[in-house]
């Protein structure tokens, strides 16, 4: 039996299962784990690659008769601020967003459990409780923090941190090129706030300000209403066979 150094990828194929996009179709995907000490470079490689991440597995789409997930960063030097992203930062200019570390409390899981119960119910994290929960923020080999949106208090100019209830959570890895959105959730009940946008606005930003020229927001898959979303933010990069290409159309 040939032995495996642990800073060696292994990757594997998961067996068929219903795509949770698109209906009909069948994912499959090619994942391996993030351990060891080179996990961090092995994120920023495969990241690039097209791989996205959850907890210390790097995983890609390797369906056998679809090609509708596409990868997808945004050029944040040349980002157009269109009226309506604009309007959504007046909109939330009293939030203030703090880096907190890889550190999960039961107030950012309150939060994603009601942001799961009204518009992921039925989604594959459904289930997951307190436990899950913090795995997912702490259970890392890589450069991981989270972002937490509060509204502005009076102490903030001087801990630069806002005061109140959480209105959203951002769960983000640093790349060596940008930064990689994982996972974000926010308050389901202010809907004119269009919170999950300003998560993305707010972190375009953070990307610039650290000199850093992208940020990766996962899978934008054709066809399908959930992720259409993501086109909204130009200038933007889709990975094709030949590599990153900047969007045209």
């Amino acid at each position: 039996m040939t032995a495996h150094s642990r800073d060696t990828p292994q990757f594997y194929l998961t067996a068929p299962s219903p795509c949770p996009y698109l209906k009909g179709q069948f994912e499959r995907k090619v994942f391996t784990h993030l351990v060891g000490e080179n996990a961090a470079h092995l994120n920023d490689l495969l990241t690039h690659g097209g791989f996205r991440r959850s907890q210390t597995i790097a995983y890609r789409p390797a369906c056998e008769s679809c090609r509708a997930c596409v990868s997808v960063r945004v050029r944040v030097d040349d980002f157009v601020w269109t009226k309506a992203f604009r309007r959504n930062r007046a909109i939330n200019a009293d939030l203030v967003g703090a880096d907190v570390g890889a550190n999960p409390t039961s107030e950012q899981y309150s939060l994603f459990r009601a942001y799961l119960d009204h518009r992921h119910s039925d989604g594959g994290m459904a289930d997951m409780t307190v436990l899950d929960y913090a795995s997912m923020v702490e259970d890392s080999h890589v450069r991981t923090r989270l972002t937490e949106y509060r509204r502005r208090g009076p102490d903030t100019a001087i801990n630069g941190r806002g005061a109140g209830p959480l209105h959203a959570v951002a769960l983000v890895d640093r790349l060596s090129d940008g930064l990689s959105l994982v996972y974000s959730f926010y308050d389901p009940e202010q809907r004119d706030r269009g919170l999950g946008t300003h998560v993305i606005l707010d972190h375009v930003q953070r990307a610039k300000a650290l000199g850093l020229p992208y940020l990766y927001l996962g899978y934008w898959v054709s066809g399908s209403n959930k992720m259409d979303y993501k086109r909204r933010f130009r200038p933007q990069e889709h990975l094709s066979p030949i590599g990153w290409t900047l969007l045209n159309d």
